[in-house]
């Protein structure tokens, strides 16, 4: 008879190189304030689904139409998965099988759309993602993507001009949603343009997406005949993605994923995102939502203080971007020095910026994580003033073991869920 054994005594034993390397990562995210906005701290019981036995099991197609046997539980789950998803945001259908947010976003462009068509994006610089067709990504090597961005003075999107161009091009599909602008999004707007151009709107709500379950920021349901969204984020799911769509759309999504450019799911990430959707229902996770809103809003403000400009005035969502070329620092230099006092940001291109992509004329960053570990608006404006003290003295190694210090109180007071204390 065998006994069970911690996961983790099992790697050491079998890789302790690799054990080695988890135990520092692990160490890295309990004592450092994660603030990359597309970061997040899962569930205990998400990374316990991620880590089951499905793992092992290989289930090319959908459920009740696999290409393998042994289908009997799995089956049950990835329905599960769909039918807690459709419930929760709304729609008619959800495919839960993309293993990422880019990839449940080429599957809608393989299942709707022929290459070689025109398709409505937002521009890269403007707040638009990789994925909304940028030259480097397969989105737009194998599509003929137009852009829109925001207005020079307000930096808030554009939508005269979205419309100005949807009626130039005719684009077979406008795509809404961003990763890196921090206002509200009009989605019964872009339908409106949409319907005027005779076309369909697909909205990527990856980022939002947690804050859409808890009724902090309007649902593009309604209004988007096609969603896409990542499952960790403000989801605090598994790394992974779904796709959500009216029922009209339903054989082409499905065939987009399967057979279109992926072939057998991950099981045990459905099982985790099963497990995610039935947290995000809950009235825990919809007061999760709203505090990260109002947290985003208090580090903004306190930001704001202390003479650095948020792009746009301010944030409505989880996400601040912050313009640090106005204190003479680049996006690069500003993201290093605040890693070196325990707040992880990432440097990000502003709209309308003048400096190359990998250094940025700002940083983006945002509150998911650190309110998942229990922050109110008083941690988050004490957060604000922290990096603010950083970022007047980029340079001070003195500065940044201060704020080192204060950041391992924060995280040792509020610790990060799923993560054992050291």
């Amino acid at each position: 008879m065998t006994t069970a054994t911690d996961p983790m005594d099992s790697l050491a034993s079998a890789d302790p190189e690799i054990a080695r390397l988890i135990g520092l990562e692990e160490g890295r995210q309990r004592d450092s304030l994660e603030m990359i906005p597309s970061e997040n701290y899962a569930s205990s019981a998400v990374m316990a689904a991620v880590g089951s036995v499905l793992t092992n099991k290989y289930a090319e197609g959908y459920p009740g139409a696999r290409y393998y046997h042994g289908n009997e539980f799995v089956d049950i789950v990835e329905s599960l998965a769909i039918d807690r998803a459709t419930a929760l945001f709304g729609m008619d259908h959800a495919n839960v099988q993309p293993h990422s947010g880019a990839q449940a976003n080429l599957a809608v462009y393989l299942g709707v759309i022929k290459p070689g068509d025109t398709v409505l994006g937002m521009k890269l610089d403007a707040g638009g993602h990789l994925t909304h067709g940028h030259s480097v990504n397969a989105s737009g090597k194998l599509y003929s993507f137009v852009s829109y961005g925001v207005e020079r003075e307000t930096e808030v999107i554009d939508y005269d001009e979205m419309l100005a161009v949807a009626k130039e091009h005719r684009p077979k599909l406008i795509v809404v949603g961003a990763t890196a602008y921090p206002r509200l999004i009009d989605f019964e707007r872009a339908r409106e343009i949409a319907d005027e151009v005779d076309t369909v709107l697909m909205a990527d709500m990856a980022h939002i997406a947690g804050l859409v379950a808890g009724g902090a920021h309007p649902t593009p349901a309604g209004n988007a005949q096609l969603i896409t969204t990542s499952t960790h984020k403000t989801l605090r799911g598994p790394r992974g993605g779904m796709v959500l769509c009216d029922s009209k759309f339903r054989r082409r999504v499905d065939r987009g994923v399967f057979p279109g450019h992926q072939g057998g799911p991950m099981m045990h990430v459905i099982a985790g995102k099963a497990v995610m959707l039935k947290e995000a229902a809950t009235s825990e996770f919809r007061a999760y939502a709203g505090q990260t809103v109002e947290n985003a809003r208090a580090v903004a403000e306190t930001l704001a203080e202390a003479g650095i400009r948020p792009i746009s005035g301010g944030t409505d969502t989880h996400l601040i971007l912050l313009d640090v070329t106005t204190i003479g620092l680049d996006g690069q230099r500003a993201a290093d020095s605040l890693e070196r006092a325990g707040i992880v940001v990432n440097k990000n291109a502003i709209p309308f910026d003048e400096l190359p992509p990998m250094t940025g004329g700002g940083i983006r960053f945002g509150t998911p994580a650190i309110t998942s570990r229990g922050f109110g608006t008083a941690e988050a404006h004490r957060t604000g003033e922290l990096i603010a003290e950083v970022l007047a003295a980029p340079d001070d190694e003195a500065v940044a073991e201060r704020v080192k210090a204060e950041v391992k109180d924060l995280c040792d007071a509020f610790p990060a869920p799923g993560i054992p204390s050291a």
